[in-house]
C-alpha cells in the first residue's frame, strides 16, 4: 500500500480509503458479517483511512465500522484515521441539509458514540446548507477542534466560492468531491482549487458508483432498496452506451494485467490533485480485488487512450440527499 500526506495540513494517510456507505443500507440489505470482514480485510492490506457519514443509515454504518475497529479504537487510536461527516437529518420522511452550530454539535457528538472514540480524525460537512451560513459552519467546525473533538476539518460537495467563503475563518485541511471517468467536472475548477490551497482530496465514487466495477450487464437489476434502482443513470440507452465504454476499458485493462475496477481508481489516482481514492466493498473479497489499483502506474499514453475511449460516454453523476428515497 502507498502512503501520502493528506494535503499541506492533514494526517498521513494509505492512497485508498474505505469507504463504507453501503453498511448504512442505502445500496441494499446489509450483511453484516461480510461488511465487518471487508473492514477488517482493508486493515490488513494496509489501508488506514476509513471514510463514513451519520447519514450512511443514521447511525448504522458508523456503528458497524466502530465494531469492526474496535481493537484499534481501544488499544492504538493512533494507528487509524476515522473520518465521518455531518450536517443531514431526516425530517418529514426526506433527507434534510442543516449545517447549523446545533445540528453539527448533535451529528458529532452521535457520530463519537456510535464509533466508539473520543475523537473524530477528520470531521466533514456532508453538504452546503444554503439556510446556514458558511462561515457560521466554520466557526463551528473550528470550536470542535479546539475542544479536541475533531483534529482536521473537511468539507465535502462544496464548489471554490463556498470554499473561499469558509476560509475567511479556517483554513480546510481536507475536500471531498465526487469524482471517476464518467464524471469530471471537477477538474477545471474544484481541483485545481484545492491544490492551489494545500487542500488534501479524497474523491469518492471512483468506480462510478459501481458502473466501472465489470460487474454490470444491460440487464442488471438492482434491489428495491438499492438507491440505483430509481435512478436514470442506470436504466435505458445512456446505461447501455457507458456499458459498452466500460468493455472497451475492460480490454484495455486486461492488456496491463489489471481489472477495469483497478483501472479506473489508477485512473483518479494518476490526477497530480487526488491525494486518496475512496473505495467501497461489501465483502473482503471486493476490497482485495479493488486494492491494487493503488499500485498500477498509467503513463501518459496510457491515459491518452483512456481519453480516446471515453469519447462515447454519458456523464453519470450520483444522488444528492434530496433525491436519495425516502423511508
Amino acid at each position: 500500500m502507498h502512503y501520502t500526506q493528506l494535503g499541506e495540513r492533514g494526517p498521513r494517510v494509505s492512497r485508498i480509503a474505505f469507504g463504507n456507505w453501503s453498511a448504512g443500507g442505502d445500496w441494499g440489505t446489509v450483511d453484516r458479517d461480510a461488511a465487518i470482514a471487508a473492514m477488517r480485510e482493508a486493515l490488513s492490506l494496509g489501508i488506514n483511512l476509513f471514510d463514513t457519514a451519520r447519514a450512511y443509515g443514521f447511525g448504522a454504518a458508523e456503528q458497524l465500522l466502530g465494531e469492526a475497529l474496535r481493537p484499534e479504537i481501544q488499544s492504538a487510536r493512533e494507528s487509524i484515521v476515522i473520518a465521518t461527516k455531518g450536517g443531514l437529518r431526516k425530517g418529514g420522511g426526506a433527507t434534510l441539509r442543516d449545517s447549523s452550530p446545533d445540528a453539527l454539535r448533535r451529528d458529532l457528538e452521535a457520530s463519537l458514540g456510535f464509533l466508539g472514540t473520543d475523537y473524530v480524525d477528520i470531521y466533514q460537512v456532508h453538504w452546503p446548507d444554503p439556510a446556514t451560513p458558511i462561515t457560521t459552519t466554520a466557526e463551528t467546525l473550528d470550536g470542535f477542534v479546539r475542544e479536541g473533538l475533531v483534529r482536521f476539518v473537511g468539507v465535502s460537495n462544496y464548489d471554490p466560492a463556498q470554499m473561499t467563503t469558509f476560509q475567511q475563518v479556517r483554513p480546510i485541511d481536507t475536500l471531498q468531491p465526487p469524482y471517476h471517468m464518467f464524471r469530471r467536472d471537477i477538474e477545471n475548477t474544484i481541483l485545481p482549487f484545492a491544490r492551489e490551497h494545500g487542500i488534501g482530496t479524497l474523491i469518492y465514487g471512483p468506480m462510478a458508483h459501481g458502473l466501472l466495477s465489470g460487474r454490470m450487464t444491460p440487464d442488471t437489476v438492482f434491489a428495491p432498496d438499492d438507491w440505483r434502482s430509481s435512478s436514470d443513470l442506470f436504466t435505458g440507452e445512456s446505461f447501455r452506451r457507458n456499458l459498452a465504454v466500460v468493455r472497451d476499458l475492460s480490454a484495455f485493462a486486461a492488456r496491463r494485467g489489471a481489472t477495469v475496477a483497478q483501472l479506473a481508481i489508477a485512473w483518479t489516482l494518476a490526477n497530480p490533485a487526488v491525494d486518496v481514492a475512496i473505495v467501497g466493498a461489501r465483502s473482503a473479497e471486493q476490497i482485495r480485488q479493488t486494492t491494487p489499483g493503488a499500485d498500477l502506474r498509467l503513463s501518459g499514453e496510457d491515459l491518452a487512450q483512456v481519453e480516446l475511449m471515453l469519447r462515447g460516454e454519458v456523464a453519470v453523476g450520483g444522488p444528492a440527499p434530496e433525491a436519495m428515497p425516502r423511508s
